[in-house]
């Protein structure tokens, strides 16, 4: 078998979501996490992330950054790209960020149940900083 490079916009929407569990768990490997990728959204968590001292987070994986009212109060953390790094925030920071820094809040989406940016504004990047995990390539 010849191994080839895939491009990412190629794969569908469920390779997506593969292929950055895979890229994010990588990362936070570094951190001392073991992943699991879970069949269904337990809890709103597309995977558990378990640190080595026994600590745990449940985690939402997104393409890009993304608020949802279902998901607040439910001690869940977003997890999505920034660049070539990976952003990994809890979910109710995320949207008092969000409510600090952008229109997000007072938008029709967020009152339908959510929004998302593949832009977030300098001032909410700059607000993130803390909770971006470098990687190493």
């Amino acid at each position: 078998m010849e191994l080839q490079r895939i491009n990412y916009n190629d794969l569908n929407a469920k390779q997506k979501e593969i292929y950055n569990f895979q890229k994010v768990a990588a990362v936070l490997a570094d951190y001392g996490f073991n992943c699991i990728k879970l069949a269904d959204d337990w809890q709103g968590a597309d995977f558990l992330a378990y640190h080595k001292d026994g600590d745990h987070l449940k985690v939402q994986l997104k393409g890009r950054v993304s608020i949802y009212k279902k998901y607040k109060g439910k001690d869940l953390y977003m997890c999505f790209p920034v660049g070539k790094n990976w952003c990994l925030v809890p979910h109710d920071e995320l949207v008092r960020i969000a409510k600090e820094t952008t229109p997000w809040l007072g938008s029709s989406s967020w009152s339908s149940g959510g929004y998302s940016s593949a832009n977030p504004s300098r001032e909410m990047l700059d607000r993130l900083a803390p909770y971006i995990l470098a990687s190493e390539s």
